[in-house]
């Protein structure tokens, strides 16, 4: 049985990642990239699945954390021999990624177990194992894992175990190492360098950020988070390490979050300028351009990280899912239309143009091939963000991002003085405005509402003055929030939507956790509004969700008091910046209003 999502810790080489139980279990990896087969997946399963278990061989407590500032993973066993400290992380990616873990002794005498399970292809295929040269090696199909360690190993019930005791100041390494099956075995790596080599990488790489504010651990380790969920050679995002852990445990809401959302763009694009990382914003800004070139009518809401445009889903069901959930591969969202991405697109873009990025590249030419898309498309029905698998509507938040595509058109000829119809696109801006405020607003319940004429509420239109539609005193504004304070609040948390038995536009069982991003935005909401009070109080409640590493899931069971959906969800950490960088100007604002006013 999988820990709770909240017991794992990440550990990754920017091509992809490990999570590891608090247990001192490694239950999900996948190799070479975050989109591959699991060679791990106890997660989703059970240890038949396959898992990488190092801990004392009897009862222990334990304690854990990150090396500062860095994603090197310590973890303490007390037993009641001694101490012994498990340190696990995967070094930059050079030659072929590796999984490190280095058992040390604090003090006295403790037993240890090391189990070694190996299941390819998602837990289905046992590999064949042998000796070579001194290395444990363990082949099937197409993929190769080299295991190397000086403490003695044997097999035992398909799987690879060791038995060592370790004393204070001993220190014993397992190096596992992935190779695609036809190639020569890699090259040793030295644990011990290794882990100088790992914490330098992390602390040089996070040392180019500029937020110094009250917040700056949970910010750095969300930036840290989110720099562990990019794929390197392409500059992509991920959404999640994982895929199908449950939005509602024992539920059916679960999906494969190890692509890259074209939503997530503009925040993750200023969360990553505003914070001093240009070169990884720069890489994403050029992701985005490579995966988005081609059609606009085929603009897809999400790629692989390479870019790639066929996500097809399947159930995988040889395993038995994290909570009895069903586990799927590939996402069938891909193929939806939301609209509101051709307003995720420019806005990423216009930020970009906006913080200094080099525009040397055909990236207007494709925006305005976008917008012609948007001039034609704006008054079709769509999946929305929140993809639902219920049938398209005129959902408010995607006419609200289509608004913001024809805004920062306008925009970019305004103050670059790029060449577009900036009249025409004036008009298309002044036209979807109109209608929002007229099809989109509730004057009875003075709100906006999820869709045309509907009676739902959608926490996605807390969006609306950030984005600039409105100013945040706006009285419909204001009655928004109120809204969504009286009927999708719970214990001081937002769901995403009206969700009921009465009502299917989400084609799926009502149910799930509060959704954090959204009440990250509640937070911003309350920043503008002036009620800076309850912005800190809603930040506070959220940052206290975070693991005792500090990472956060999708979303969180107010019932059960879990963190549930994919884990970590860069689409709650880039809120987190946001928020953190929105309270931090807020604040200094209204100290230099105080200020100005004792003169």
């Amino acid at each position: 049985m999988p820990l709770p999502i909240e017991d794992y810790a990440i550990i990754a080489d920017t091509q992809t990642a490990a999570l590891v139980g608090r247990n001192g279990c490694i239950d999900w990896l996948c190799v070479p990239r975050f989109d591959s087969g699991a060679i791990f997946a106890a997660l989703l399963g059970d240890e038949e699945n396959g898992h990488w278990t190092i801990a004392p061989a009897g009862s222990f407590t334990t304690r854990r954390r990150y090396r500062d500032e860095t994603l090197v993973l310590e973890t303490e066993f007390e037993t009641g021999g001694g101490v012994v400290r498990l340190i696990d992380f995967m070094p930059p990616r050079t030659e072929a990624p590796a999984v490190i873990r280095i058992v040390e002794g604090v003090r006295g005498e403790v037993p240890m177990s090391m189990v070694l399970r190996l299941r390819f292809d998602y837990g289905t295929v046992v590999p064949w194992v042998y000796q070579e040269q001194g290395d444990l090696v363990a082949v099937a199909g197409p993929d190769a894992v080299w295991l190397r360690t000086p403490a003695e190993t044997r097999g035992e019930n398909l799987a690879t175990r060791a038995d060592f005791t370790v004393r204070a100041g001993d220190r014993v390494p397992f190096v596992l190492t992935w190779r695609p099956s036809h190639l020569t075995r890699p090259e040793p790596l030295d644990a011990v360098h290794q882990l100088g080599v790992t914490e330098g990488y992390w602390r040089g790489w996070v040392s180019a950020c500029t937020y110094e504010g009250e917040w700056r651990d949970a910010v750095v380790r969300s930036l840290l988070t989110l720099k562990a969920l990019t794929y390197a050679p392409t500059g992509g995002i991920v959404a999640a390490a994982t895929t199908s852990l449950p939005e509602k445990l024992g539920g059916v809401r679960n999906w494969d979050y190890r692509f890259c959302w074209l939503r997530d763009a503009t925040i993750t694009l200023q969360s990553l300028l505003y914070s001093g990382f240009q070169s990884e914003a720069t890489a994403w800004r050029k992701w985005l351009l490579r995966a988005i070139a081609g059609n606009p009518a085929e603009l897809q809401i999400m790629y692989g990280v390479a870019g790639e445009r066929r996500l097809d889903e399947y159930i995988a069901d040889w395993l038995t899912g994290y909570d009895g959930n069903p586990v799927r591969i590939g996402n069938a969202a891909a193929g939806q239309f939301q609209l509101d991405v051709y307003g995720e697109v420019m806005d990423a873009l216009h930020q970009g143009r906006r913080a200094g990025l080099k525009a040397d590249d055909p990236s207007w030419g494709l925006q305005v091939k976008l917008m012609e898309f948007v001039e034609q498309h704006w008054r079709d029905p769509d999946e929305g963000i929140w993809e639902v698998r219920g049938g398209p509507k005129q959902f408010v938040h995607s006419k609200l991002m289509a608004w913001v595509a024809a805004d920062r058109a306008v925009k970019a000829v305004e103050e670059f003085g790029l060449e577009g119809p900036a009249d025409r696109w004036t008009a298309l801006r002044d036209e979807i405005r109109e209608e929002i405020l007229t099809e989109g607003y509730d004057t009875t319940r003075r709100t906006f509402t999820q869709y045309y004429g509907s009676a739902e509420l959608d926490a996605a239109l807390l969006m609306v003055p950030l984005v600039g539609f409105l100013p945040a005193d706006d009285d419909r504004v204001v009655g928004t929030v109120a809204a969504i304070e009286r009927e999708l609040l719970v214990d001081g948390f937002v769901q995403r939507y009206t969700q009921h038995h009465d009502t299917d536009v989400d084609g799926l069982p009502p149910g799930e956790g509060a959704f954090l991003a959204c009440t990250f935005w509640l937070a911003d909401n309350y920043a503008l509004m002036g009620r800076h009070d309850e912005a800190r109080e809603t930040f506070t409640r959220l940052l206290a969700l975070r693991n005792d590493v500090g990472l956060l899931s999708e979303e969180y069971d107010t019932d059960a008091g879990r963190l549930v959906g994919n884990f970590p969800q860069a689409f709650s950490h880039v809120p987190l910046i946001d928020t953190a960088r929105t309270l931090t100007a807020t604040t200094a604002a209204t100290e230099a209003r105080a200020a100005e006013g004792l003169r």
